[in-house]
């Protein structure tokens, strides 16, 4: 009897600790629609109608604000799906491929961008024109439709390893290309440039002050995002056992990490102020 007592409340304490969970989940995906969706579609509209900086200077932010509204609208299924709307569940699965390829993927591109503007300038200059970004970007998409259509495949054939195998080396692999870019980046800022006199020297140190920050700044960002969600993913494919509170602490810092590109971004094209900004 006192054994039956025992397993019994492990059971109900289990419960509702799963319950807590999926209610701060659900809390999540709600503040990511509120603040996602009018944030990005701000985005948009400031590169399309050239407030912020050119559109093909920025094309690829622009490709990566209509993924985070895939992402955003991911957020509204998913509420719906756990307030028992099963027929969401396939739309679901698919769009999650867009958190896990398309958000990424043009993240790289943008760190590429940035690595070829500062580490190899004449190459970033020849491949400057939008349409070497237009068909960049048209492969990522077509990359990132396909691994939506394969997470979709793998959850509802319930092949959920293969999901995990997948989306943890291949959140890996992006990470490793955004560091090698961001930390090569940070390195050449760091360097000192040719001699310049007086003013033009103080201005250009304080361009290289900015970027650094701006670098500096990104690449913390992208260890927040995606390490925790790679190292949990590592973790249940060695041990076939997975921990609530550490896929709902790596998904807390998925979605709201998330948020800080945009909001480096406003800052840049002066639609926030910060007072402490360098």
């Amino acid at each position: 009897m006192k054994n039956s007592t025992v397993d019994f409340n492990t059971s109900e304490a289990s419960f509702e600790s799963s319950g807590v969970l999926l209610r701060l989940q659900i809390s999540v995906y709600i503040i990511n629609a509120l603040f996602g969706l009018p944030t990005h579609s701000f985005i948009i509209w400031l590169i399309i109608t050239g407030t912020g900086s050119p559109i093909a200077s920025d094309f690829f932010n622009l490709n990566l604000s209509v993924c985070e509204i895939g992402i955003c609208l991911n957020s509204v299924f998913a509420i719906f799906f756990y307030l028992r709307f099963s027929s969401l569940k396939g739309l679901m699965y698919f769009l999650s491929g867009l958190g896990i390829t398309c958000r990424p993927l043009f993240q790289c591109l943008i760190c590429v961008e940035r690595y070829l503007a500062v580490v190899h300038p004449v190459t970033f200059l020849k491949y400057k024109p939008l349409r070497y970004r237009v068909i960049c970007s048209f492969a990522a998409w077509i990359t990132s439709l396909g691994s939506c259509s394969c997470c979709m495949f793998s959850i509802i054939s319930l092949k959920y390893v293969w999901f995990v195998e997948f989306y943890s080396v291949q959140l890996l692999v992006f990470l490793s290309i955004q560091l090698f870019c961001c930390l090569a980046v940070l390195r050449a800022l760091k360097q000192s440039g040719p001699g310049e006199r007086g003013r033009e020297r103080e201005e250009e140190n304080h361009t290289k002050r900015r970027a650094f920050h701006l670098i500096l700044i990104t690449t913390v960002n992208y260890l927040v995002i995606y390490l925790p969600f790679s190292t949990s993913g590592f973790y249940f494919i060695l041990s076939k056992h997975q921990i609530p509170e550490l896929d709902l602490a790596s998904f807390v810092f998925f979605a709201f990490a998330g948020f800080v590109q945009p909001v480096l971004y406003l800052h840049r094209a002066g639609k926030l102020r910060c007072p402490c900004s360098p």
